[in-house]
């Protein structure tokens, strides 16, 4: 299993934390999703790497924004 984490901006609620889950989540290949919304970090899990460019295009579709960080 590989874990990825992401720093997000923009996130402020748990409706904030549903969305980005759910987008985050029907990325093929993730097997979880956990979003630290104190710390504004998106925590991805998969059995194999998954591209950086489609977990961001993921929290993008949710209305956020990964952070280079």
């Amino acid at each position: 299993m590989t874990e990825a984490t992401y720093p997000v901006t923009g996130m402020t609620c748990d409706h904030c934390v549903r969305a980005v889950e759910a987008e985050v989540g029907r990325v093929p290949g993730v097997a979880s999703v956990s979003v630290d919304l104190a710390g504004g970090r998106v925590t991805v899990r998969s059995p194999e790497p998954v591209d950086a460019a489609v977990v961001r295009a993921a929290v993008e579709e949710a209305g956020y924004e990964v952070t280079a960080g």
